[in-house]
């Protein structure tokens, strides 16, 4: 585990925490101290349920140190069934507690609790969140099924045929990227082809839920950041195919949909694309405008690779780089990049994925939250594809990643971004208008001073080592503002990387009109 500012993801118990609050019937009881609490601001700001996580914790404090806090534990889990009676008990400690060595789940076990009691290792200083909360699912998993497991050489015996295929989806959670959403577009996605849905989990579920799981053809795994271990397990023990295939962008749908067909028996021809206007785009000519586009593309797996495929598949973009801070999902994510030829990213650094942002110069990115901060810096339009996200990426409407209607919403949040300075070359034409200079914000944001504020250059400033080298005359610089703004930025650390490679101290119109040459092979 790296230490940085910013991380990517929580520690383990965030992600047991994120289960819980996915589920009905469950409470969690953590062993920790008071300032490991903060988690439960996150789903007041984001999940925007009503209610608080079900998770209870010790609160041991400096003084309890001097003593057991075995008995804290004790105490805290009898009150809690007192107080909420649920149907059951998860325990695990956060990565302070762990210290302590105290040993929660034990101490559960040997209560005497009146509910079933799920212990958690979460592993607090050598995992993280998405982990955790994958460890936790499956834990739930084993335990409420583990009795159920049909003895060696048992064999699946076929659907009834007066049944509909069905299958579970595995791995929405709270605090996920847009789950509640994919989960309505897929199961209206699988309806249309006559397979229902069995169980939704986490998300929604309760035990009793959970213990159906078996009974459906196949498990969809929606999110293999949370249920691919999961799904493991319950095609090992109850010879349930795992239908992998994620349904992000129209050609993912398509194969999802040929996947839940060959596994159930349903007939897919009947789901209709009429309602996806990502398709009829990528053939018009305004598309034109956007073939090529280097797209750089960071997230958990899940989403980037299908993003990476989205870009260059559906939308003609060249994608430039592909990486993701999910060291578990790194396996996939490298031969996703061998596919596309660029050298994969596995990071939790947000500094090394900002430098290789600079080094690629792309004209897209699309990433987390982080992402856009670092985006922002460089002048690069940017769309949030994945957790890490902040409110502004869970929005109140409808707005789903997966199916048909995903794919809309794709388009808008990753194209809109190129589109928005089209308006803007309108500078050039209208360079004495009070509104539309060299001097004044783009109509669409804030005027201050009467509509004079001052606006840095999209791209900022050349990377260190680059601009700081070379100086421009002023008739250089007066012929760089006759290039559109939206792409001024990257002419000009263009231009600047060619004048040092030339040994050229000075950039002049030549040299201007030298590197745009150069790069134009």
């Amino acid at each position: 585990m790296e230490l940085t500012f910013w991380t990517y993801e929580g520690p383990p118990h965030v992600g047991a925490i994120r289960v819980a609050a996915s589920m009905r019937g469950v409470h969690l009881v953590l062993h920790a101290p008071q300032g490991d609490t903060y988690a439960d601001l996150l789903f007041t700001m984001i999940e925007r349920h009503g209610r608080r996580p079900p998770v209870t914790y010790t609160t041991f404090q400096a003084r309890d140190l001097g003593g057991s806090t075995a008995e804290l534990v004790i105490r805290t889990l009898r009150e809690t069934c007192d107080r909420y009676q649920p149907e059951l008990i998860m325990v695990g400690d956060s990565c302070t507690a762990e210290l302590l060595q105290d040993q929660p789940g034990s101490l559960a076990s040997s209560a005497g609790l009146p509910v079933p009691v799920v212990p958690l290792e979460l592993l607090a200083y050598s995992r993280k969140e998405n982990w955790g909360a994958s460890e936790t699912f499956y834990s739930l998993v084993r335990a409420l099924l583990g009795r159920q497991v049909p003895a060696p050489g048992w064999s699946r015996p076929p659907r009834a045929a007066d049944r509909r295929p069905s299958v579970n989806l595995l791995g929405p959670t709270a605090l996920g990227f847009r789950c509640r959403d994919d989960v309505r577009e897929v199961t209206a996605l699988l309806q249309s082809i006559g397979v229902d849905v069995n169980v939704v989990a986490p998300s929604g579920a309760s035990p009793r839920d959970l213990l159906r799981l078996p009974e459906a053809d196949a498990n969809v795994c929606l999110y293999p950041e949370v249920a691919a271990t999961a799904c493991q397990w319950l095609q090992r023990n109850f010879q349930q195919p795992t239908i992998g295939t994620v349904p992000i962008g129209v050609g993912a749908t398509r194969d999802f949909l040929a996947e839940v067909g060959a596994v159930t028996g349903a007939t897919v021809e009947g789901a209709a694309e009429t309602q996806c206007r990502l398709p009829w785009y990528s053939r018009s000519v305004d598309s034109t405008y956007l073939t090529g586009k280097r797209v750089f593309v960071f997230g958990d797996a899940t989403h980037a690779i299908a993003a990476a495929r989205v870009a260059r598949d559906e939308l003609g973009f060249e994608v430039v780089g592909l990486g993701t801070y999910a060291r578990e999902q790194a396996r996939a994510l490298r031969a996703a990049a061998r596919d596309f030829g660029v050298e994969p990213l596995v990071t939790d650094n947000y500094l090394e994925v900002e430098q290789r942002v600079a080094e690629l110069q792309p004209e897209l990115v699309l990433g987390t939250q982080m992402e856009r901060h670092i985006a922002k810096r460089l002048g690069v339009p940017c769309a949030v594809i994945s957790t890490p996200a902040h409110v502004q990426d869970y929005p109140a409407r409808y707005s789903p990643q997966m199916g048909y209607e995903g794919a809309n919403v794709l388009f808008d949040s990753w194209v809109h971004p190129l589109m928005m300075g089209l308006e803007e070359h309108l500078l050039t034409m209208f360079r004495e208008d009070f509104e539309f200079n060299d001097q004044a914000t783009p109509s669409h944001l804030a005027c201050i001073e009467g509509g004079k504020a001052h606006r840095a250059e999209p791209g900022g400033p050349a990377e260190p080592g680059v601009g700081s080298e070379v100086a421009w005359e002023v008739a250089a610089e007066q012929e760089l503002r006759k290039i559109p703004f939206f792409v001024r930025g990257k002419a000009r650390r263009n231009t600047e990387q060619f004048a040092v490679q030339q040994g050229v101290s000075v950039i002049n119109v030549e040299t201007l009109y030298e590197a745009k040459a150069h790069f134009s092979r």
